[in-house]
């Protein structure tokens, strides 16, 4: 427990930055759904993990990491900064997509909520670059050519909508204007 601790201090320390920038944008949580695997209990040990694979992937600059990002939002809950390493594609120019897919859980990932509610807070680290970002829900044809897109890329995801009876969400990421 005392490692788990200390290891969310050093986390802490590492991802304060910035002010918030007020705008509109388009994240709207759809429902969750009645099936789909079981996620694992997020705890203060579950957490030091994931930060700890964000500090290295600071540490890294994001290279020999693949297609992975950092996501940074600020907690629905809590109001506390959190950031977390996750699957990014390209989208376009400057703009990238993540998918809320929770390994196929039932339920939507909490960084979708944070999203949600504080749209004017999310940061994309991607290739050692930090970028201030406006998140976007995609809906109807938008999602399913960007789902078909990502499914192509890593089918792992394809896996995933299998075992949920909830639309996963995709949300695009470009810069903020």
């Amino acid at each position: 427990r005392m490692i788990c601790g200390g290891m969310m201090c050093l986390v802490q320390r590492i991802v304060r930055s910035s002010s918030p920038v007020h705008f509109d944008i388009s994240v709207k949580s759809v429902p969750s759904g009645t099936r789909g695997r079981n996620s694992p209990a997020v705890n203060g040990c579950f957490r030091a993990v994931l930060g700890l694979n964000a500090a290295v992937y600071r540490l890294l600059r994001g290279r020999g990491m693949g297609k992975m990002g950092l996501l940074t939002t600020v907690g629905a809950k809590t109001g506390q900064r959190r950031s977390l390493p996750l699957a990014v594609f390209d989208a376009g120019p400057e703009t990238w997509w993540v998918v809320a897919s929770k390994g196929g859980a039932a339920e939507h990932p909490a960084w979708y909520y944070n999203l949600a509610r504080n749209p004017e807070q999310v940061e994309l680290e991607i290739g050692g670059r930090r970028i201030k970002v406006t998140p976007d829900s995609l809906h109807g044809v938008d999602r399913a050519a960007a789902w078909k897109t990502i499914v192509e890329r890593s089918p792992n995801f394809g896996d995933y909508e299998k075992t949920t009876d909830r639309e996963i969400p995709v949300v695009r990421l470009p810069p903020l204007a």
